[in-house]
């Protein structure tokens, strides 16, 4: 069965990406919602007529800037997604799930079932919770490893696998990536972040790095659909052997053949998979 993609920071960075390519430098030509806040804004400032100056991720936001200085923000938790159709395009989801449409003279981009949709000016953007407070962006060109470490080593009571998911300490992490992440590092996702050496520490965010870039690239994602596809973190071509720990409890470890483990973390009751012989919890 093919498992349903979950959006983690590499989902947002195609998505700003692709809606960037066909909507970004163009003027809405109508603006659609059923979410009654964004209605209104659109009542008072119509969206139609101004210009989409650019769209962009941030760690798991979706943030699209119009002319004017209005800016719409979107979180796809889990449920949540873009698409990009041409006009006349057949929609590949229902109707009754969209939330926003924004139509250009070409494209239209739609939101289907997206949970969190808020539109801010960049003052109340800079006071948003849950957005001001995010940690260096694991995507961005210029991620600072050495802040994002020093986040880390501030909360050395936290679980690894859960200091990694707390887009406060490092943006852009979801629950696929951080248990990938561990096993690429060499770390057990159930050690405190206080045990981790600089090494470890270094390991880990060369890891998030490495892995989530591989699944930014030009060939990865669909052009209409933005968070469903192929996530890739072992580098091999078969589509059964995609990922190295993530939903495979009992399988062999491709490394050691050792059976994969998995166990929810007591704080955020979010589950990690490793490899008990590549990840022990003893230094």
């Amino acid at each position: 069965m093919t498992r349903k993609r979950v959006p983690e920071g590499d989902t947002l960075w195609r998505a700003a990406r692709t809606l960037e390519r066909a909507i970004g430098g163009r003027e809405v030509t109508s603006f659609e919602t059923v979410l009654v806040k964004l209605a209104r804004v659109d009542e008072d400032t119509p969206i139609a007529g101004r210009t989409v100056e650019g769209v962009k991720s941030e760690g798991k936001w979706l943030v699209m800037r119009f002319s004017g200085g209005l800016i719409l923000l979107t979180h796809m938790l889990m449920s949540g997604s873009w698409h990009i159709y041409r006009r006349g395009e057949r929609w590949k989801r229902s109707r009754t799930d969209m939330r926003v449409v924004i139509e250009t003279a070409e494209w239209l981009a739609v939101a289907f079932t997206v949970p969190v949709a808020e539109f801010h000016t960049e003052e109340t953007l800079a006071r948003r919770a849950g957005f001001r407070t995010l940690g260096p962006r694991v995507l961005e060109e210029e991620f600072d490893a050495e802040q994002a470490i020093a986040n880390l080593r501030a909360r050395p009571e936290l679980e690894t696998g859960v200091a990694l998911m707390s887009q406060r300490l490092v943006a852009g992490l979801g629950n696929v990536f951080k248990s990938e992440v561990c096993f690429a590092a060499g770390v057990n996702p159930f050690r405190l972040v206080g045990s981790l050496s600089e090494d470890e520490l270094r390991r880990l965010m060369a890891a998030a790095v490495k892995l989530m870039k591989a699944n930014v690239t030009e060939n990865s994602g669909g052009p209409i659909v933005t968070y469903f596809g192929m996530r890739r973190t072992t580098g091999r071509s078969d589509p059964t052997e995609n990922l190295w720990v993530y939903h495979r409890t009992g399988k062999p470890c491709r490394k050691c053949g050792a059976p994969i483990v998995s166990r929810r973390h007591a704080s955020d009751a979010r589950n990690s998979f490793w490899c008990p012989r590549c990840q022990p919890m003893q230094l």
